[in-house]
């Protein structure tokens, strides 16, 4: 999606969307991140915490009735308000006869020029679930969360055999000629690695256009941001069966097959070879030397 500056319109842009997908027979979809405003995240404006909405709330209410309509499970993305201070950027579930499954709240919080995440969210507090999707189990993670194999690792262990990122990544304008290539090939390569190291599939719906976090008037100054686009669909042996352009909104669909995972799984026996007896410094944040 590209994403303008009316929060109603994306919204039923994002149910359009839907529709034209289940028309072209998905039965699950996944929207991108924050995509029913502008990526605000590239300032700190206190103007934009008013956006947020509880789940359930507005979007999640409009979405579930799509959902119920259409038969489909949808993920969808929210700016979620848990309480006066305390907000998240989070993904609602919902079941194709309309009832919130659960919801993902984003667990690592980027800060960074124009990606000022660490302002508006507080780290997810839920864990790493996975909800029930036609027969299997399917996981969300969102955007920064795609950059870290244990997310992935620990939702394949839930049970995953796909897991959404819902994303917003693009390019500083004036990094794109030095780094654009090397950036994007960096993200795409991560997301396919957690796809062969679990054996699973992975789906990345990615935002697309130029931004300057135009939302309801409140614009940011400077060179904004240019989304890259390229969402895209692994299989569990890494390679990408579907993928989108880097410069315009598309529909992009796949097809999941649970024998394609167990088969990979069999072959490529890594969760069977785990030594799970040995990794336990892995929950300090350094090895300091003795």
């Amino acid at each position: 999606m590209a994403c303008g500056p009316a929060p109603d319109a994306n919204v039923e842009k994002g149910v359009a969307q839907v529709v034209a997908a289940v028309g072209r027979g998905a039965t699950v979809v996944c929207l991108p991140e924050l995509f029913r405003t502008q990526y605000f995240c590239q300032s700190e404006d206190h103007a934009m915490f008013d956006e947020a909405e509880p789940i359930p709330g507005p979007t999640t209410e409009r979405f579930a009735a799509v959902a119920k309509e259409h038969r489909v499970t949808l993920f969808v993305p929210v700016f979620e308000r848990r309480s006066a201070g305390v907000y998240h950027n989070a993904t609602a579930v919902l079941g194709p006869d309309g009832t919130l499954l659960g919801r993902y709240r984003k667990m690592h919080i980027p800060d960074d020029p124009q990606f000022y995440e660490k302002f508006y969210f507080t780290p997810g507090d839920l864990g790493f679930p996975t909800f029930p999707v036609h027969g299997g189990r399917t996981g969300v993670l969102i955007c920064w969360d795609q950059w870290y194999p244990e997310p992935a690792r620990l939702e394949a262990l839930a049970g995953a055999e796909l897991v959404f990122y819902p994303t917003a990544i693009g390019w500083h304008p004036h990094e794109k000629a030095e780094f654009g290539a090397a950036a994007h090939d960096a993200w795409e390569t991560v997301q396919r690695a957690h796809a062969i190291a679990n054996g699973m599939y992975v789906a990345v719906p990615n935002r697309v256009g130029a931004e300057h976090a135009d939302v309801r008037g409140h614009r940011t100054d400077g060179p904004g941001l240019e989304f890259w686009g390229a969402s895209f669909v692994a299989d569990p042996f890494g390679r990408v069966i579907a993928k989108a352009s880097h410069d315009r909104e598309e529909l992009l669909l796949a097809e999941v097959d649970p024998r394609e995972v167990e088969l990979v799984r069999q072959h490529w026996p890594f969760l069977r070879d785990r030594r799970i007896d040995a990794y336990g410094p892995i929950t300090h944040r350094w090895l300091d030397p003795p």
